[in-house]
């Protein structure tokens, strides 16, 4: 079966690896980010309000250090917004009225709004409006939102004619366009939020990430066996047709273990323990 090695993209610098990766993410100008802790926060019980570093990498390797005061988010989500501030939201949410759940900072570090997205946050984007995707999985039939940084919903998949939306495998959101494929049909979905969604049928299931280029895509994952494919695909009037298959590897030829994967436009970014570096699949490449 064809292999394609990620290349090699970003790196955590060597002086913060004594610190604990909470989590990870690539913005949609290309910007790495890393949220560190002093620790990984107890698995039970309430979370304390922890102080965290954000450690970013540009891709000229120009890093930027910030400190966010008092995060509360146990499993958090984080992405950077156009003006330098970060957006961090717990995953998992006590319950729907919990309006410290996503918590909104400015490029010092300080929170300045928080509000509520809503229980079981899989995907959580960025757009170059500032404006934050959030995808929901299976515990949570919100779907995909677009929000604004003070927690007014812009654009909601709530009649927008997504066919079966229950749970939100991939989410790609570049410039102000969004691609997601959906449980448990898995069309692809192109949403504009000034335009009708447009979908195509497609016969790849269970892809945790999505790239699009023009007319091409391709999907990364799948299940079981699938875990670690990548499938081609052209774009018809009405369905993607898959042009072939082969394996998503590191590097270094091995395949990626646990992992996590970021989608922007073209590229597929993913990142494995020790979650230190990540590595990118560019279909425009």
């Amino acid at each position: 079966m064809q292999k394609t090695a990620l290349v090699p993209y970003a790196h955590l610098p060597r002086t913060h690896h004594d610190r604990h990766v909470l989590t990870s993410t690539v913005d949609v100008f290309g910007v790495a980010h890393w949220l560190l802790g002093d620790e990984a926060p107890p698995p039970r019980g309430d979370v304390l309000p922890y102080d965290a570093l954000v450690v970013s990498v540009h891709p000229g390797g120009h890093v930027e250090l910030t400190e966010l005061s008092a995060v509360r988010a146990r499993w958090p989500r984080l992405d950077r917004l156009p003006d330098g501030g970060f957006v961090l939201a717990a995953s998992r949410a006590r319950r729907y009225e919990d309006g410290d759940q996503v918590q909104v900072f400015d490029a010092l570090g300080r929170e300045t709004s928080s509000f509520s997205v809503g229980d079981a946050v899989e995907h959580l984007l960025v757009d170059e409006a500032g404006h934050v995707w959030v995808g929901h999985f299976d515990e949570n039939p919100a779907g995909i939102r677009r929000w604004s940084t003070t927690g007014h919903i812009y654009w909601a998949s709530d009649g927008a004619s997504i066919p079966g939306l229950f749970d939100c495998y991939a989410l790609n959101v570049s410039g102000t366009t969004a691609w997601a494929c959906t449980y448990p049909g898995f069309p692809l979905v192109e949403i504009r939020p000034d335009r009708p969604v447009k979908v195509w049928a497609n016969r790849v299931r269970g892809a945790k990430a999505v790239a699009v280029h023009g007319e091409r895509v391709a999907f990364y994952g799948g299940y079981g066996e699938d875990l670690d494919r990548l499938t081609h695909g052209e774009l018809t009037e009405t369905s993607v047709e898959p042009t072939d298959a082969g394996l998503l590897t590191l590097p270094d030829g091995r395949l990626p273990g646990r992992r996590r994967i970021v989608g922007r436009g073209s590229r597929i970014y993913v990142q494995t323990q020790p979650f230190t570096a990540w590595g990118v699949f560019d279909l425009n490449s």
